[in-house]
């Protein structure tokens, strides 16, 4: 086989603040031979999600934080094209934790295994709406939101990935929905296409103004992606018994040197006898079939409009990340190889 180069990131040092380039070292390095069991997958798509940043730092979570020299992890999409593998030949399309590179080697297993994409399947969309984005929508709002035909859902970041999954959900299920986004175009794209109720324009507008203006007192749900100033504000206009399902927590950037403080107005949780309860999508992974099944028929029959945000080129895989706490992407944040 021709000998290749593989281009990749590695972690260079662990950001205290914001994440930077500085961070990452791109390094080249000549593909090695295959040993048996194991095939090479080059990457067409590599995929971004905020709690990317929280693996950076050297803390306990649900993952081993990335170590200092090993290739920045993520999700990628790709195709074999040598393999000593029986069960992935050459030619095969998978998905799998591929990390921040042109090439893979993987033998398939690991806490996310590789998997193959199912023939008729755009190529990126198991990094998002079929993959962990769209689990992540489906059993955060399904089975922790609860929701049910005449609710009100407040949806932050409504224009990200698993927001507007949410919200489109929310819609199917005759919810009322509302979304806060940043700049115009996001806000006419969630009301225009996906069906918006009303669009709450956090970087031109008060939230809480708007907030009482919209929804006092009536938000049945509220799915979080941003904590901070938005979960306060949304705290105060929840209904008795209303459900708040906290997904991440992207304004506070992830960080351990300055943590933010945390919600002032807790206390509602008591007045309102409100559930505020967090989630792992790891912890639905035996119903990942169920869950994909369905969201591939929502999107097939055109009641789940998908949008990506896409940039081409392996160098630009540290500012596609530090882009995910400014607001840049606008949908799922993509870098195709």
């Amino acid at each position: 086989m021709t000998v290749l180069t593989n281009k990749k990131w590695t972690l260079a040092s662990r950001p205290e603040t914001t994440v930077s380039e500085e961070n990452f070292k791109l390094e080249t390095e000549t593909v090695r031979d295959l040993a048996d069991g194991e095939f090479l997958v080059k990457n067409q798509y590599l995929s971004f999600e905020p709690a990317q940043r929280g693996w950076l730092n050297d803390v306990r979570s649900y993952l081993p934080p990335v170590a200092i020299g090993e290739v920045m992890r993520a999700g990628a999409v790709g195709e074999i094209i040598a393999s000593k593998h029986s069960d992935f030949a050459v030619g095969d399309l998978v998905q799998g934790t591929f990390g921040w590179q042109e090439y893979a080697i993987s033998d398939g297993a690991g806490l996310y295994p590789a998997t193959k994409i199912p023939d008729g399947t755009p190529i990126s969309y198991p990094l998002h709406i079929y993959g962990l984005t769209g689990l992540t929508a489906y059993f955060g709002f399904l089975e922790i939101g609860q929701p049910k035909a005449g609710d009100t859902v407040l949806v932050s970041g409504a224009a990200g990935a698993t927001g507007s999954t949410v919200g489109q959900m929310a819609k199917m299920m005759g919810c009322r929905v509302i979304g806060i986004a940043g700049g115009q175009a996001k806000c006419q794209w969630l009301m225009d296409e996906l069906g918006y109720d009303a669009v709450i324009d956090y970087k031109s507008e008060s939230v809480e103004e708007r907030l009482q203006e919209l929804c006092n007192n009536s938000v049945d749900i509220f799915f979080d992606n941003v904590g901070g100033p938005i979960l306060d504000h949304a705290l105060v206009n929840m209904v008795n018994n209303g459900r708040i399902v906290l997904c991440g927590g992207i304004s506070s950037g992830y960080q351990v040197k300055e943590l933010p403080p945390g919600p002032k107005n807790y206390m509602q949780l008591v007045i309102r006898r409100c559930q505020m309860e967090g989630f792992i999508v790891l912890d639905y992974v035996e119903r990942y079939p169920e869950a994909r099944a369905q969201l591939m028929q929502w999107v097939d029959q055109g009641k789940i409009l998908v949008k990506e945000h896409v940039l081409e080129g392996i160098e630009h895989c540290p500012s596609a990340l530090a882009g995910l706490f400014e607001g840049q992407n606008f949908g799922k944040q993509l870098v195709k190889i």
